[in-house]
Formats: structure tokens, sequence, C-alpha cells
């Protein structure tokens, strides 16, 4: 029988890689949090009209990529290729968007039948943000301004930002229709790629990778010469912003964005290190797609980062730093009970202990190598002599002498030795806050 391995381009995160994940999660988090944005949770499964609706019926992800079955009931299912869809689906259908501003963030897998290479997997994950109710570019300022904040957070630099507008919906079917009969007309100079989208999507063309079309794509019509009045001054006025706030930035007029639904404000984050996929972070305004779902009309902007290309970019945690702080070591059948009972009542009062209790039976000296391998700082040892004197070994597995602790003091003397905080104190830290 063959070997069961993962689906291609849907990779594992073993043990060893998974504080590396939660870490570079946290630290996100807190930023969002800290900034007023709140946790919204969506299904990794949509109804497909869904993304033909918002993304697009002509784009590549909806005509190659997605992940698309009939369900036991001849519903046609998406697994979700991006997260905006479903969030403007759930904050229409749970009523999120009456007169009401909305500062979500999301955080899951999404799924893309694409070639798997460095920075882009089949099954990926990202950190959405969504905003909703609001149409000024102090908006489109602040979330690139939280961008900048994750990359300080996270030790990033090197990082570049691209900005453009789109504009409206009518300036960018001006656009659309220049660049058609400009590319129709050099039609014999497109690749296979470039004249499939010149019909269904002609804006992609310009976000070709093939260098054998950026003489072409160079010399096109550039949408600043497209755009309307308003969507002028909302660019204008928001690199006014950014300029104040000490941002950086290139406007790129090239930059379109791979979803229909973008108008005005678009943008990325681009790195030099992690080869051709070098978009860390990318978004924009869709102010359009709440209407066009059936809702009202609302502004909206967003973005979505690569939770694995950004963990390609950071500084790995330390080897260990998801290891217990103690391994608890029993010899007897007395003393497995009380170590049972002991490592809850320590778990109690030390709610930051990472405690490992000894499972599989096995001599003292089997057990401390376990102990020793398993990464803790310290072993605590109950056998028949501790249990008879109501105290526990201390056994330092990193260099020192071993100690006692008595029970009742067990708690105590641990806080101090790990330098954590008993239960009592984060309590009190807490009713403080």
């Amino acid at each position: 029988m063959a070997q069961l391995k993962a689906v291609r381009g849907m990779h594992d995160a073993l043990p060893a890689d998974t504080p590396a994940w939660r870490l570079l999660e946290r630290r996100i988090i807190d930023v969002l949090a800290r900034y007023g944005y709140r946790e919204i949770r969506l299904p990794a499964v949509e109804k497909t009209e869904l993304f033909k609706r918002s993304i697009g019926e002509a784009t590549d992800i909806v005509t190659k990529e997605m992940y698309t079955f009939e369900d036991r009931n001849g519903d046609s299912l998406t697994l979700r290729p991006e997260g905006t869809a479903g969030c403007v689906r759930a904050a229409l259908e749970h009523g999120l968007l009456h007169n009401q501003v909305q500062r979500l963030w999301y955080l899951g897998p999404m799924f893309r039948h694409e070639r798997p290479q460095q920075g882009r997997m089949r099954q990926f994950h990202q950190i959405g943000v969504e905003v909703f109710g609001l149409e000024g570019p102090d908006i489109d300022a602040e979330l690139i301004l939280l961008c900048a904040r994750f990359w300080r957070e996270l030790g990033l630099d090197g990082l570049r930002l691209e900005i453009n507008s789109l504009g409206t919906p009518a300036s960018r079917q001006r656009y659309r229709e220049a660049l058609v009969e400009y590319f129709r007309e050099r039609q014999s100079e497109l690749d296979e790629d470039s004249r499939r989208r010149l019909d269904s999507n002609p804006l992609r063309i310009l976000d070709s990778k093939n260098p054998l079309m950026q003489p072409l794509i160079a010399d096109a019509p550039a949408m600043t010469g497209f755009l309307d009045e308003e969507s002028k001054a909302h660019f204008e006025r928001l690199l006014e912003l950014l300029d104040a706030a000490g941002i950086s930035c290139q406007i790129n007029p090239r930059l379109v964005r791979g979803l229909d639904y973008y108008n005005r404000t678009v943008f990325e984050w681009i790195t030099d290190r992690l080869g051709a996929q070098g978009t860390v972070c990318a978004g924009g305004r869709y102010d359009g797609l709440v209407e066009h779902f059936g809702g009202r009309a609302t502004p909206a902007i967003g973005f979505a980062m690569g939770l694995e290309r950004l963990l390609g970019l950071v500084e790995q945690p330390a080897a260990g730093g998801d290891a217990p702080h103690a391994y608890f070591i029993h010899v007897g059948a007395g003393a497995e009970s009380r170590a049972m009972q002991l490592s809850e009542e320590l778990r109690d009062a030390l709610p930051g202990l990472r405690l490992l209790l000894h499972c599989g039976g096995g001599g003292l000296k089997s057990q401390l190598k376990k102990a020793d391998k398993s990464g803790a700082e310290l072993a605590l040892i109950l056998a028949e002599a501790e249990l008879q004197r109501e105290v526990v070994g201390i056994k330092p597995l990193r260099g020192g002498e071993q100690f006692e602790a008595a029970w009742s003091d067990a708690a105590g003397t641990l806080a101090q030795t790990l330098n954590l905080q008993p239960a009592h104190a984060s309590a009190t830290a807490a009713k403080t806050l």
C-alpha cells in the first residue's frame, strides 16, 4: 500500500514550527487590538456564486484556481480562495453594516490550486483586515500605518510600499477600453496569458511577470490619465497624510490588483527577499462590493497578509521556546496519584506554568532522561521518600544543585525560581486594568 502523504502544496506545521506561528500571530493580533479592530470568524467553505460575483468570473482565481465541488444536496461550494467576499457576506447577513462603522479582522487558511513554489502554497494562511462605513482617505492612511507598525513590531525592514488609484468604476472602464485598444493593436506581441486576458480582464496584463512583456507594458496608457476629479483629490490627500506620518511610498501606475472589486486606492508591501513572490501584504478599496451583494452602498477597504511569507522574513524564536518549564517525575503507585493531584494544584496556582507530567511508567533514571530531552528547565521529583515527608524534589536540568520544597510551598518556590506570576497576582492585575 502506498504511503499516505499530504496533498501537494498543503504542508503540515510540526510541533517544532508552531511556536514561530503563534508568536507571529500574537504580535499581529496585539497590534490590531491596540488599533480597535475586532475579530470575526468565517467559514472555510462558501457558495461558489459568492466568489464568482465578487472576484469576477473571468479572473484566474475563478476560472483556474478555485477548489469547487458539489455537495450531497447538489449545491456548488468552494473552499475560500480569499477572505473579503466572505466577510462582506457575513456583515450583510448579520446586520453589521446599517449605519455602523466596522473595523474587523480574521485569520485562517485560504485555498488556490496554483503551482506550488516558495511563498505560494495551495493551502496558505492569511490575516485579513476589513473596514466598512468610512469613505475618506484617512482610513486608507490608517490601514497603511497599521501595516507599517506590524513591520516595526516584527523587526522587519526593507519592505517598500507601492500605491496607485484605480478611480471609480466608470473611470476604470474608460481605462479598460483604452488598454484593450492599445494591446489589440499589438496583439502579435502578447504572450498566451495576455491574449487570453485581453477581452476578459485586460488590466491583469499589466501584472504580467513575463520579462518579454515588460517593454510593451511600460508603453501602455497609465491609469492616472483616466482618473476622475474626486478620485484624484482622494489620492492626493492620502499621499499628503502618508507623507505627514513619515511613510514613504512609490506610486506605481501599473498596480491594478488581481480582483475585479477594487476601486480607488490599491497598495502592496513588497520585499526582494522572497524571490518572485515578493508581495507580503496587499489590499485596497472596494466601495461597490456591498451594494453588488444586495446591500446599501457602503464604502469599504481592506488588506490581507500571507503568514507563510511573513514567516520567511521574521527572525525565528530560539529553539525550545515551547518547552515545558518543569517535568514531573514520580516513582511508585502512591507517588503517581499524588503527583497527578499536585500537578493540578500547581497549574491552578501558576496559570503561566508549562508543566509536563510523566506518563508511561519507568524508573527514576529513564524518567530523568525523558525530562532532559523535553527541554524543561526543572525536574520535579516525587518518590517514596518525598511522599513520606510531603515534599517535592526540584532538580535544575541546566545546571545547579537539587533542592526541596514542601507541598504547601511548591507553587511559591516555582514562581520564584521560574519568575512566574501566581494566580492571585494575575487576578489583582486584571482588576487594576
